[in-house]
Formats: structure tokens, C-alpha cells, sequence
């Protein structure tokens, strides 16, 4: 099994903070989720996530306006450069102060951003310059708020800027100098400016603040001083329209679209309104929830909204003209449990603490429906083999069954008392539902069918905390307790099959092989178990303790080497052929192991985000004050708005006073669930960042072919022991995997070869061709990969010619075989002719000693003639039939004929030179 496992995509998190940014053609959105940016096309329905991490969250993202730099700045002014249509990373910069707004200029050759209570504008890089040794370059810096600048804007010309801030004002900065004198600033909010718009002509300035006012300005005269000349007159920015929005939340963000004088803002309600300026006139007013709306932003055509809420992570998009919704998506706003593939692979399904179940599509990233029925915490997630029903284990004491056509709850399942469960397992019939609890020691067993309690296994004397079924048919049951014990249950046989397997410590997760033969048990020591079912005894341990990166926490006071928390697996998941383990718990790494060879293949770590408690190494003793974080302090002194600072209330730093049942904990970082794709070329793992995609290559999408059954190498492998050898070979290639495409190869038997070959699709021709050229080489089978090409090339003659360049790759892999073929065969002949002119001397030699009579000589000599000349020709008939097949396996590849023409040629000229020598 492949080992490059790369993260290609996050999903279950939508968005988290900061502000949502459109595309210059209006169709993707850009969001940012913790410290990675996710990108939403929202044409085609798909979303990706860049692969490059910040230190800290992300709070500001810009893109200019040709769509090909983006800048995304951390919470503390870390950014970092990234080339929007490649992808990848061009510059690391520090800022050295918070930023909370950064623009790009309209004509897209400076940017502008707020850095504490200054404005610095910076030239955008630029291949057309000289390059340099440093991307950016700073422009200008403009001094004059008293507080942190809150948002940023240009004017349409890129010559202005505006700015808001919290000291109430807002001001105008110009780019160049020549414009200078019209630097002003613009006072009159009672509370702090969130942001301050140019129109579309630049003749009146909208400032809003967060008390709901919105203020219009107009670059005009004195009141009084109309009558005076155009020299006399004293212009400036003066208010002209009072405004106010009336609501009873305060304003949350706001933006403007000059084009349209269209006018949005949110509340901390949840509400939105639209107004159309400068009439100030009510269009819309909806409302996106409960929680309060975060960002906004509009689309440069004016037809779409995006709304970002990061309390519960909403992400809306909104198309105020149809008054409908393009993208609405949420995450999970609570941790999430457990994890599950569907049996085909093409989606993900995710259970969390917030009593929801949703489905996750792999291609496109988005949320295809959301289960709320359940009325407590999602502990449990299993799939019926055929993937058209879902079974879901919940604290609310039920076990419920899904149907994933309809998208609706059909059966639920209870108990005879009130119990939590933590577990459930589905057997591959999907017959018979299990699920175990934490109340209880007992395994409940129900009927799908009838929903009927049909069996209480006892047995075990703790809490069981994970059951699990093998794939295979009439497979066994295996539960792990916090007994310290693993049971092997025959359901249907109803009894407990051998004695039970004994642990040194909690089992905290279970796993089986896929053949029902090994089970893999992880215990709170650190040590993962492997035992084999049929003959009841231990295979191999792995010690995992060593492989844990686990690091230290905030309060910690000694360095992450020092400490001993995390260092075990919570959850562990088998591949799809058992040969390998991938392994997770209450730290910062996922584990891949070898199984057959016991070592660490990979380890991936999950993230770099310093926010996150245990991502921190090294200990630095200045952020440790009197056994307490610095960190944990508020020392901007704005402890009374707690819904921006969400840190200690401590009222000095250092002071362990305060409020002692306040809750003031930080997110650590931990993995919940872990889970491999059925397709072989992916794996998932539900952490804190949200749920993390690992493939071996970027595209998950397979090849456009119609198959009425899942394609899963056990289907694959289903397919040859049935005979259908032509879908065998079609999913063997659409998975990928090159022991289950070698394995259907040789499976198939030889009078079906050339059948298949006639079936086969022409998209497959070129790849099992290179595929053959490939294995040929060392393969034993030469009569057998002989024909094959030969088939193929009977079959498929025209359609290879007419793409030569398709199967280019694979005709030389070919004919590098055949070379080698013509050299052994024509070596071979040689030691048979040498070998068969030695065991006739030898015959002359023994015939002569044994018989001194001339007639009988004479006799013998005839025979050796006669055989001499059969020999001869038998030669010469075998190298016409191999001249013959030559040409009709390399075809029209003349290379091949002269090739096989000179072998031949030089044959010839031995064979003269022999006849030479006996005369």
C-alpha cells in the first residue's frame, strides 16, 4: 500500500474568523478556517483547502484584483504570500503588530492595511520590476488615530484611503503627495467606527459606527458662505445626512457597493438589512440566526452576499435579487466523535457532541444533508455493507437507523432501561445491530427488521467501549471493555466463541481486520495489541509511546519532552488489505504503522497552530508569571467587551484573583476519530482543526465508467471469484492499486483472454498495455503476457494507431520485452544447437567403440545425417514461425523488424560459417 499520504482538503469547518473575500469574477469565495484558507467555487460546486499553515488564527485575508496574489495575516501580523493560481507560498512576512483590515488597491499595485493605530500602504510585488531581495516594500506610513484601526477601504481612483477606527473617526489618507492637502478627519461618532465608504463618484464618504448611526458626508462649503467666490470659499468634508439603524444590537460589520449604492450591514442579533443609499432606503431584512454576523461581502457584479458567523461557524452566501441562497453551509460547533466512510468512499459522515449527524461529499467538500434528531451527544457512527443505511449510537439512550436515499430517521432502537450508548456495530448482513454502553455491562443486539431487543450479552465486568464487525459473511463480534479484557461474540450462534483476551491496561479503541482473522486493540499504556481470532493468541505489540509527538500546554511549566499526557491511542483504524494501522489520540500526530514489519511508516502532524494547547514544544519561562500564562491575561484592558476578548478576567497581570467559576479554557489540539477510505487512496481524521483529508494524490474523482456495484478492492476480489473479470480489471484500474490491478491480471484464465481483450474500454488499453510492459520484464509468465499483447493489439490495432501518442509509453515498455524474448530465444537456440552437436559426437563416438563393423558404421553415419538434416529443418521451420509472430507483435513498429531482422541475419551467417567449417 502506498505511504505519500499528503493533506488535500479540510472539511466539517467552514469558516472561523476573520473576513470572507469573493474572486475579481464574483464566482469563488476565499474564507478563512483557523489558521488555513478554504476556497469555494461556487459554480461548480467544489472547495479546496491551501495546504501552507499559519502560526495563529488567520484574522485577515485579501486578494487583488487579478486573481493571482493572495495575502492572509495572522492574529499576530505574521502573513504570508501566496500565489492565488498556483497555490503555493512565495513570501513570509512579519508586520509586528496586529492587523485587522488589509485592502489591495483597485488598480492592484499597493495594498493598505491597518497595523495597531497606523496606516501603511506597500507596493504589491511585481515581475515587471527589479527583482529584489525583499517582495515587499514598504510605501508610506500614516500616522494620526489614537486607537486600533478597525477596517480599511480605497477610493475608486486609488488615490484615497479611508479609515476607521476606534477612536471614534474616521480619516483620509492620499497616496500621493500632490494630494496631501485633502487629508482630513472625520468626527462625530459617539461610539468606535467599524467602517467608512467611498461612493461611486467620490463625492460623499458613508462612515458607520457601532451604535447603528450611519453618517453621509459631502465634500462642500461653510454653511453661510455660498454667496462668496469659488477662492473665498472654504471647502471640506461635512456631514450632510444622520442616519440611524434602530436596531437593538449593535453593528457587527457592514459593506457598500458603489456600482449599485447598495448598503448591507449585520447586527450582533443575527440580523441583516439591506438599504439602497443615499436614500437610506429598507429593501431587505432577514436574519441568518441567533448569533451574531461576523462579516460580510459582496460580489463585485452586486448580485451576491456572503455572511460569516464564527460563533457557530455558519457560512452563507446570499442572492439578494431571487432572494435565495447560493451556498449555506455550518459546521460542527461542538467536538466532533467518531467518523465513517461510506462503502463506496464518496462521502464522509461525522458525528459531534451538538446531537448532529452530517454527511460530508469527499469531491466537493460541502455538506450534503444534516440529522438532528438525536437529542444528546453522537457517540457512534457504522455503515451497512451496502451503504444505503447508516446507524447511529447516542447519549439520548438511542440507537437509530438511517436511510441515506430518503434522508430520514426509520427505525429507532431502545433499551429495556435508560442507558448512554457509546458504541454501535453493524454486521455485514446488516441483519443485526449491537451497541454497548458505559451504564451497563452488557452487549443490547436488535433486530433491523423488527427494531426488536433480541439479546443482552453478558460477560463483561466494566464498561464496554468500542464494538466492531469484520466485512466478511457470518463474521464475529469483538468488544473491548474497561476491564482490561477483548471478547470475541458468534451472534448469531449466540454465544461467546473461546476464552476472552486479557489486556495490562483500558482498552480505549478496537478495530478488526478486514477478514474477520486479527482484531487490534489500543490501551491507555500506549501499547497497541494484535490478536489472532481463530487461534485465540497474541501476534505482535507495538509501542506507540515513543511515537507521539505530544506537546505542552499554556500553564504547563516544563517543556513537551517532560510531559506525560496524551501518550496512548484513542482511536485506530485497519487499511483496506490489514497490512497497515493508522493510529490517533489526545496529541498532536497520527501514526501509520507497517503491521507485517512493526515499524513507523509515517507521522503526520496534525497542525501548527500555537493557539491550540499541546502544539507548543519548548518552554520559555518570561510567559510564565506566578504559575500563570501571560498568555491568559488581558492586558489591553478591555475586559468589560467579552464578546472580542475571550481571555482570563483577571484584573492585573499576574493576579490570581477574580472570578473562580469563570470558565477560561483553551481549544487543545486531539484527533477523535480516524477512519480509511474503502478506496484505498485516502484516510480521514476528525480533529480540533475540524476533519482533515489525507490522500496520495490530488484528484479524487474516478474515471467516468458505469458500475453497478461499489468500487472497494473486497468487491474487486468479489468480482474475480465470479467470473466478471471485465469489471474486476475496470475497478482494479480505477482504484489504482497496483497488487489488486497484478492480481486481477493473473487471474484471469487463458481461454478468456481474448474475450476480455475484445470488452475491454479503450480507456483501460493504454494502461494495462504499460501495465503488462511494466511486469513483464520480471515475470515468469511469458507465454501468458505474450498473449495478452497479442490480443490487445488484434483487438485494439486501429484505435492504437490512430493515437500513437497515447500508447506511445506503453509500445516501448513493450517492445523492450520483446527484444529481450527475441535475445533469450535466439541464445537458447544457440545451446541447443551446441548441445545437440555434442550428444550426436558423443552417439558417433560410443556407436564406433561398441560396433567395429564398416556396414554398420556406414549406417549410423546415414541415421546422423538424416537426423542432421530434420534438426535443420525443424530449426529453420521454429525461426519462421517466431520471424512471423514477431511481426505481428510489434506491427507496424519497424525498429522491431529490423531488429528481429538482423538476430536473424547474424543467425544466418553462423550457420554458414558452420556448414564452412564441416566442409
Amino acid at each position: 500500500m502506498k505511504s505519500d499520504f499528503k493533506f488535500s482538503n479540510l472539511l466539517g469547518t467552514v469558516y472561523r474568523q476573520g473576513n470572507v473575500v469573493f474572486s475579481p469574477d464574483g464566482t469563488t469565495l476565499l474564507s478563512p478556517v483557523g489558521n488555513r484558507v478554504s476556497v469555494f467555487d461556487l459554480i461548480h460546486n467544489k472547495s479546496f483547502t491551501f495546504n501552507y499553515e499559519h502560526r495563529k488564527n488567520i484574522a485577515a485575508i485579501a486578494l487583488n484584483p487579478q486573481g493571482t496574489l493572495m495575502i492572509s495575516v495572522d492574529e499576530d501580523g505574521r502573513a504570508i504570500l501566496v500565489n492565488f493560481k498556483a497555490r503555493t507560498v512565495l513570501h513570509h512576512f512579519n508586520f509586528k503588530n496586529q492587523v485587522k483590515s488589509i485592502e489591495f488597491s483597485p488598480d492592484g499595485t499597493h495594498f493598505a492595511l491597518g497595523a495597531g493605530r497606523f496606516v501603511e500602504v506597500w507596493k504589491t510585488p511585481d515581475l515587471a520590476e527589479d527583482r529584489q531581495f525583499a517582495p515587499f516594500v514598504r510605501y508610506r506610513v500614516y500616522a494620526g488615530h489614537y486607537n486600533d484601526i478597525t477596517a480599511i477601504s480605497w477610493s475608486n481612483d486609488s488615490r484615497f484611503i479611508l479609515s476607521a477606527s476606534k477612536d471614534m473617526t474616521a480619516r483620509i489618507f492620499s497616496l500621493h503627495s500632490e494630494d496631501k492637502h485633502v487629508k482630513m478627519s472625520l468626527a462625530g461618532h459617539k461610539d468606535y467606527v467599524v467602517k467608512a465608504f467611498f461612493d461611486s463618484t467620490q463625492e460623499l464618504i458613508y462612515t458607520v459606527s457601532k451604535d447603528g448611526a450611519i453618517f453621509r458626508w459631502e465634500y462642500t462649503e461653510r454653511p453661510g458662505e455660498e454667496d462668496l467666490d469659488d477662492e473665498q470659499k472654504t471647502l471640506s468634508w461635512r456631514i450632510i445626512a444622520r442616519n440611524f439603524f434602530n436596531s437593538q444590537s449593535s453593528v457587527k460589520c457592514c459593506t457598500f457597493h458603489p456600482k449599485s449604492n447598495l448598503f448591507i450591514v449585520g447586527f450582533g442579533n443575527g440580523e441583516f438589512r439591506l438599504y439602497e443609499m443615499p436614500s437610506f432606503s429598507l429593501i431587505q431584512q432577514l436574519s441568518m440566526g441567533s448569533n451574531s454576523v461576523s462579516t460580510i461581502s459582496i460580489n463585485p457584479s452586486g448580485e451576491w452576499i456572503a455572511f460569516g458567523s464564527k460563533d457557530l461557524g455558519q457560512l452563507l452566501v446570499y442572492e439578494w435579487q431571487s432572494e435565495s441562497y447560493i451556498l449555506r453551509q455550518q459546521g460542527h460547533f461542538d467536538s466532533m466523535n467518531a467518523l465513517a466512510y461510506s462503502p463506496d468512499g464518496s462521502r464522509i459522515v461525522t458525528a459531534a457532541d451538538d446531537g448532529k449527524i452530517k454527511i460530508w461529499d469527499i469531491v466537493s467538500g460541502f455538506c450534503l444533508a444534516t440529522f438532528d434528531e438525536h437529542q444528546s451527544s453522537v457517540t457512534g457512527i457504522a455503515f451497512a455493507k451496502r451503504g444505503q443505511i447508516m446507524f447511529s449510537s447516542s447519549l439520548d439512550g438511542t440507537v437509530r437507523a438511517w436511510d441515506l436515499i430518503r434522508f430520514r430517521n426509520f427505525r429507532t432502537f431502545t433499551s429495556t432501561s435508560r442507558i448512554q450508548f457509546s458504541s454501535v456495530a453493524v454486521d455485514p448482513s446488516g441483519e443485526i445491530v449491537v451497541a454497548g454502553s458505559l451504564d451497563n455491562f452488557d452487549i443490547q443486539v436488535w433486530s433491523v427488521q423488527t427494531s426488536q431487543l433480541l439479546d443482552q450479552l453478558s460477560g463483561h465486568e466494566g464498561p464496554i467501549f468500542c464494538l466492531s464487525f469484520g466485512t466478511e459473511a457470518n463474521a464475529k463480534l469483538a468488544s473491548a471493555s474497561w476491564d482490561k479484557t477483548v471478547r470475541i461474540w458468534d451472534i448469531f450462534g449466540r454465544s461467546q466463541s473461546g476464552e476472552p483476551f486479557d489486556l495490562t491496561s483500558e482498552c480505549l479503541s478496537l478495530a478488526m481486520r478486514p477478514d474477520s482473522k486479527e482484531v487490534a486493540v489500543s490501551t491507555m499504556d500506549g501499547k497497541i495489541a494484535f490478536f489472532d481470532i481463530e487461534n485465540a493468541r497474541m501476534v505482535r505489540e507495538i509501542d506507540g509511546r515513543k511515537d507521539i509527538l505530544q506537546g505542552r500546554y499554556r500553564e504547563d511549566e516544563f517543556s513537551s519532552e517532560n510531559s506525560k499526557r496524551g501518550k496512548h491511542f484513542d482511536t485506530i483504524a485497519y487499511s483496506f488489505d490489514g497490512l497497515t494501522l493508522i493510529a490517533a489520540g489526545n496529541n498532536n500526530s497520527i501514526c501509520m504503522y507497517d503491521l507485517p514489519n512493526e515499524v513507523l511508516l509515517k507521522r503526520f502532524k496534525i497542525s501548527l497552530n500555537m493557539q491550540l494547547n499541546g502544539t507548543l514544544e519548548y518552554l520559555n519561562s518570561k510567559n510564565i508569571v506566578d504559575g500563570q500564562a501571560v498568555d491568559l491575561v488581558d492586558r489591553s484592558g478591555e475586559i468589560s467587551d467579552n464578546e472580542e476578548n475571550h481571555k482570563s478576567d483577571l484584573v492585573l497581570p499576574g493576579s490570581n484573583r477574580g472570578d473562580i467559576g469563570l470558565r477560561s479554557t483553551r481549544p487543545e489540539i486531539r484527533v477523535m476519530s480516524v477512519g480509511f477510505s474503502p478506496t484505498a487512496n485516502a484516510f480521514a481524521a476528525a480533529s480540533t482543526e475540524g476533519l482533515l483529508i489525507y490522500s496520495v494524490d490530488d484528484s479524487m474523482i474516478f474515471d467516468p465508467i458505469d458500475l453497478d456495484i461499489d468500487v472497494t478492492p473486497e468487491n474487486t476480489i468479489q468480482c474475480i471469484t465470479d467470473g466478471e473479470y471485465l469489471n474486476a480489471i475496470a475497478m482494479a484500474f480505477r482504484l489504482n492499486e497496483t497488487y489488486l490491478i497484478h492480481k486481477v491480471y493473473e487471474s484471469i484464465k487463458k481461454e478468456n483472454i481474448k474475450l476480455v481483450a475484445n470488452d475491454l474500454p479503450t480507456i483501460y488499453v493504454s494502461r494495462l498495455l504499460e501495465f503488462i510492459g511494466n511486469i513483464a520484464m520480471d515475470s515468469a509468465h511469458v507465454e501468458f503476457n505474450l498473449l495478452w499483447i497479442e490480443s490487445l493489439i488484434t483487438a485494439h490495432g486501429k484505435y492504437i494507431t490512430k493515437n500513437k501518442h497515447i500508447f506511445a509509453k506503453g509500445l516501448r515498455s513493450i517492445q523492450r520485452f520483446l527484444t529481450r524474448i527475441v535475445k533469450e530465444v535466439v541464445s537458447y537456440g544457440y545451446k541447443v544447437n551446441y548441445l545437440n552437436e555434442f550428444l550426436l559426437v558423443s552417439i558417433d563416438t560410443s556407436a564406433i567403440n561398441l560396433n567395429k563393423d564398416e556396414d554398420e558404421d556406414v549406417i549410423i553415419e546415414d541415421v546422423n545425417e538424416d537426423e542432421q538434416m530434420d534438426v535443420d529443418s525443424d530449426k529453420e521451420d521454429e525461426q519462421e514461425e517466431d520471424d512471423d509472430d514477431e511481426e505481428g507483435w510489434f506491427g507496424p513498429n519497424d525498429e522491431g523488424k529490423k531488429y528481429i531482422d538482423n538476430f536473424s541475419n547474424s543467425d544466418s551467417e553462423e550457420e554458414e560459417d558452420d556448414d564452412e567449417e564441416e566442409e
